[in-house]
C-alpha cells in the first residue's frame, strides 16, 4: 500500500477490528487492552500509516503473552456443544494475546480437592471452567481469587455463593416452550428423562418442564420420569430399557435433558417395538450432529456454541481488565428445532 493512502479503516479491516477501536488504540486510550493496542500499532508500522512509517517493528514494545487455563473434568468431543464453544473461546482470546491451556481434572483430584499437577497458579491470569459440576471443587476454584468464569455449573449452589461470572445457554424457557407445544397438542401425560441435579443447565430444563405443567393445570407424575443420579449410564439403551420396564404405563411424550439421553431412549423404545412418533414423542436438547442422524430425526434445542465461546472470551477478558466489577450471570439465546420425533408438532 502507498503510505499516503493508508487509513484507519485499512488497519481496522486488516485486523478485523472496528474503526473506533483502532482509533482509540492509536491514541493510547486506556479502555483498549494493551495487547490490542500493540497489535494495532504493529499493523500501523507494517502498513506505514502516517508517522508510524518511520518506526521499525524491532523497536516496538512487546507484551508477555498471557495465559488462560481451561479446567474441565471431561474434554468435550466433537459432538458435544462444548467443542465448538472452546474453539470460539480460543479464537477470541488468542486475538487478544492470550494462550489457552487445557487441564483435565481427574476424579481423584476432585475427591482430594487438589489442582492438577500441570496447573501452576503463578502462570495463570484467568480461568474458564466447563463440565465441572462438583460443589466442593467449584468452591476450591472460586477461592483461588483469580478471574474466573464457569460455563454451566453445579446445580446445588445458589448464584450468590459463587463470586464469579457464570455463562449458560437459555434452558428454562426453551424447555418450557417445548413442553407447552406438546400439551397444546393434546399430550397430558409427559415424562422427563435426566438427572436434574447433575448441573445447573439440566436443573433449569427441569424447572421449565415443571412450569409448563403447572401453568397447564397438570400435575407432575414422577412415575413417568427417569431422574436417577447421573452416575447411572443414561446413554446406555440397556440401562434405559431397565428403567422403562419399571414404568407401569408409559406417557405419550418424553422431554429429555439432552440429545444423548434422548437417542438412548429412542433406541430402547425401538427395542420394545414402540414406534416414534406414532406411539410416543421424544425431544432432546443441544442439536448435536447425532440428532440429525438418528431415525427418526430428533426434535431438539439448538445451542449457539461458537457464539457462546466468543461471549465466554469477552467475559473473562472483561474480568481481567476489571476484576472488581459486579459478577454476571449470562444466558445465551437458544432455538427450538422441530423434527420427526415429535410428528407434526411445530
Amino acid at each position: 500500500m502507498n503510505k499516503e493512502k493508508v487509513t484507519i479503516q485499512d488497519i481496522a479491516n486488516s485486523l478485523n477490528l472496528s474503526r473506533n477501536t483502532v482509533s482509540k488504540a492509536l491514541n493510547r486510550n486506556d479502555s483498549i487492552p494493551e495487547s490490542t493496542r500493540n497489535r494495532v500499532i504493529k499493523k500501523a508500522v507494517e502498513l506505514k500509516y502516517k508517522h508510524f512509517a518511520f518506526i521499525n517493528n524491532e523497536s516496538l514494545p512487546t507484551k508477555k503473552t498471557g495465559n488462560i487455563a481451561l479446567l474441565t473434568s471431561s474434554m468435550p468431543d466433537s459432538s458435544h456443544f462444548g467443542s465448538k464453544l472452546i474453539n470460539g473461546l480460543e479464537k477470541k482470546i488468542s486475538s487478544e494475546g492470550y494462550n489457552l491451556s487445557i487441564h483435565i481434572i481427574r476424579q481423584a483430584e476432585i475427591d482430594a480437592l487438589i489442582l492438577p499437577n500441570n496447573f501452576e497458579l503463578k502462570n495463570v491470569d484467568g480461568i474458564v471452567c466447563i463440565e465441572l459440576f462438583n460443589k466442593a471443587y467449584t468452591k476450591l476454584i472460586n477461592n483461588l481469587e483469580i478471574p474466573t468464569i464457569f460455563i454451566d455449573c453445579t446445580a446445588d449452589i445458589f448464584y450468590p455463593d459463587l463470586n464469579t461470572d457464570i455463562l449458560l445457554m437459555e434452558n428454562e424457557h426453551s424447555t418450557y416452550s417445548l413442553t407447552k407445544k406438546l400439551i397444546n397438542s393434546g399430550h397430558t401425560e409427559i415424562g422427563f428423562v435426566g438427572d436434574y441435579k447433575h448441573c445447573k443447565s439440566f436443573n433449569e430444563r427441569w424447572i421449565g418442564f415443571n412450569r409448563a405443567l403447572i401453568e397447564s393445570n397438570l400435575k407432575l407424575d414422577l412415575s413417568f420420569c427417569i431422574t436417577e443420579d447421573n452416575k447411572f449410564p443414561y446413554v446406555s439403551p440397556n440401562w434405559i430399557n431397565s428403567q422403562l420396564d419399571a414404568i407401569d404405563k408409559l406417557p405419550s411424550a418424553f422431554i429429555c435433558a439432552n440429545d444423548f439421553v434422548a437417542i438412548a431412549l429412542i433406541k430402547a423404545l425401538k427395542s420394545k417395538n414402540i414406534k416414534i412418533p406414532e406411539d410416543i414423542l421424544i425431544t432432546g436438547f443441544d442439536d448435536s450432529p447425532e440428532s440429525r442422524i438418528i431415525d427418526p430425526h430428533l426434535t431438539t434445542v439448538h445451542i449457539y456454541s461458537n457464539e457462546m465461546g466468543a461471549i465466554a472470551a469477552d467475559l473473562i477478558l472483561s474480568r481481567l481488565r476489571n476484576p472488581s466489577k459486579p459478577v454476571q450471570i449470562t444466558h445465551v439465546k437458544t432455538k427450538l428445532i422441530f423434527r420427526e420425533s415429535t410428528g407434526n408438532i411445530i
